[in-house]
């Protein structure tokens, strides 16, 4: 894959979670009963950051989780003794009942990870609740899925790849178009 245009940099992408934040707590009409749960590993950071601007915005702290959902996704080829062996991990120390749970993650394209992790926030309790925020929305939809709150929206083609880069796994902030070289 070859880098073929460079969407958002580090700048772009605060700007994006502050709007967000704002976004958030607009439509919740503040932040009570609200968790943001990320989807890890990019989501999850972008969750982190989103509850710390809101947290900057309101003077009080959200509620925060995150998920790894690799054991509901429907499109892994696994063995059933693999699938015994792996850990599903949840790390969300609020009960999600009655809440309004803002799920986060970097990119959404087909929408089979945001089904997976609705099928994950479930098997914990029953939101009042679930709003989807993304940094980047690429369409090329399978699910009908739709984001609530976005960062960008990319159009893509699906032989173009979407990579988000984060300071906290990858050294830097960006979000970069990639296409198949022959």
């Amino acid at each position: 894959m070859a880098e073929k245009a460079t969407i958002l940099d580090d700048q772009a992408i605060t700007r994006a979670v502050t709007r967000i934040a704002h976004e958030v707590i607009e439509k919740n009409r503040g932040i009570d009963d609200c968790i943001v749960v990320g989807i890890k590993t990019r989501g999850a950071i972008l969750a982190k950051r989103l509850a710390e601007k809101i947290e900057q915005i309101e003077g009080k702290p959200i509620k925060t989780g995150e998920l790894d959902i690799t054991l509901y996704r429907d499109d892994l080829q696994l063995k059933h003794e693999q699938a015994e062996a792996l850990v599903q991990q949840v790390n969300i120390a609020h009960d999600v009942s009655d809440q309004k749970v803002i799920l986060v993650d970097d990119v959404l394209y087909t929408g089979r990870t945001v089904r997976a992790a609705l099928d994950a926030i479930m098997d914990l309790g029953r939101p009042s609740s679930i709003q989807l925020a993304v940094l980047v929305d690429r369409g090329h939809r399978e699910l009908p899925i739709r984001p609530d709150f976005v960062g960008k929206n990319i159009p893509t083609s699906s032989e173009e790849r979407v990579v988000v880069s984060m300071t906290e796994t990858d050294g830097t902030d960006g979000v970069t178009i990639h296409t198949r070289t022959l």
